[in-house]
């Protein structure tokens, strides 16, 4: 017989029981093969089980052992200067421990945090519009406003109106940060062109604040577009006036607050805050103290507690005048005004700094919203 059917196993006349043994033979491995298979993909079943259950571990691993936080030796990161020097931050961050870095603009804050050289930074909104644009979302959330206003574009006397700038060199304190896309965005209103690169109808040339407080001083700037203290520093210690305070360009239309501009906001690293979120509560809890503190605390207090931290850190504090000015120019909150970020965002793409996107998702202020009073709301670009 030459057939068998599915499953039974065919006998020839005259076959030897040798050849029967061998084919029970390798039966047998083959059903200890596929048992073994089974026993295989169980265990690899088990194993991936537990590789994803680790993984969620580490995702909600629970406090960091440390904080790296950054922010600028700047009056309108005084939520900064407070938290930190005053303790509200590492307080609440209990076990954690807390480390700082000054920085001189956003782009170099930027850099860092992506480079995950911090975790965590306070830092103006344009330059977190662009990392959120370059990374296509994946890289920060904004947690929470710090400051509005206290920016201002401040000349030589001798410059009466917008016309007289045409030819004339100006500075911001680095190129793509709030201050340098504030001022293209306004000039470019002003039927001024400016190419990134210092050319057009007025050279803008991305400046240390210091340096742009001397070469300003050695009459080698005509003007600047710069955050507290230092354009307070170039009205009182290096006879400038004011040209344009931002706080005049915003008319309220976004927020319902007139005069009210986000100049720097508090944002973390996503992959820190997803493994991390406890730590991010306890620093954004400190923060909140820290706006608070500011609002309620008395002027000449005040003052002195941010001039001291900006002498801790800079080596050198402030002449009264100028720190009074600063403050006096500058609300705290901890509302980043998100309604105002489709705006910032299409100043930047004016200015040349970066490219038309979709910013949904750019905030997170669920936790924020637990543990500040007043509930903040993300305009529709985040969860709150």
């Amino acid at each position: 017989m030459t057939s068998s059917r599915p499953g039974m196993t065919r006998i020839v006349a005259g076959e030897s029981q040798v050849p029967k043994r061998r084919r029970a033979l390798e039966i047998a491995l083959a059903l200890g093969l596929v048992l073994l298979i089974s026993v295989g993909a169980v265990v690899a079943s088990a194993v991936s089980r537990g590789s994803d259950a680790t993984a969620a571990s580490t995702s909600a691993a629970g406090p960091a052992a440390e904080l790296r936080l950054g922010y600028f030796g700047n009056i309108t990161h005084a939520a900064a200067l407070v938290g930190v020097k005053q303790g509200f931050i590492e307080k609440n961050l209990g076990g954690t421990k807390l480390s700082t870095q000054v920085f001189n603009a956003g782009p170099a804050a930027i850099e860092a945090l992506n480079a995950g050289a911090i975790d965590a930074t306070y830092i103006g909104p344009n330059p977190a519009i662009n990392s959120f644009v370059k990374s296509k979302g994946e890289s920060v959330s904004i947690i929470a406003g710090a400051a509005s206003g206290g920016a201002q574009l401040v000349v030589k006397p001798e410059i009466k109106t917008a016309a007289d700038l045409k030819g004339k060199t100006l500075a911001s304190p680095q190129l793509g940060g709030t201050q340098d896309v504030a001022l293209r965005a306004w000039l470019g209103k002003q039927g001024f062109k400016t190419n990134t690169d210092g050319g057009g109808d007025v050279a803008i040339n991305p400046t240390e604040n210091a340096q742009t407080l001397k070469l300003f001083q050695d009459g080698k700037l005509d003007g600047a577009w710069l955050p507290e203290p230092w354009a307070s520093r170039l009205v009182l210690q290096a006879g400038a006036k004011v040209l344009v305070d931002e706080k005049d360009l915003w008319d309220g239309s976004q927020t319902g607050k007139p005069g009210e501009f986000p100049t720097t906001i508090l944002i973390v690293n996503k992959k820190f805050a997803a493994e991390h979120p406890a730590t991010v509560e306890a620093l954004l809890k400190g923060h909140v103290e820290a706006v608070k503190w500011l609002n309620d605390t008395p002027a000449a207090e005040k003052a002195a507690v941010v001039n001291a931290g900006l002498k801790q850190d800079s080596g050198k504090a402030l002449p009264q005048d100028v720190i009074d000015r600063s403050l006096q120019n500058i609300v705290f909150t901890v509302d980043p005004l998100a309604g105002t970020f489709t705006k910032l965002l299409q100043d930047g793409v004016d200015a040349g700094t970066t490219k038309q996107a979709d910013i949904n998702g750019l905030f997170d202020l669920r936790t924020l919203n637990s543990v500040a009073e007043d509930k903040t709301s993300a305009a529709g670009l985040g969860q709150d």
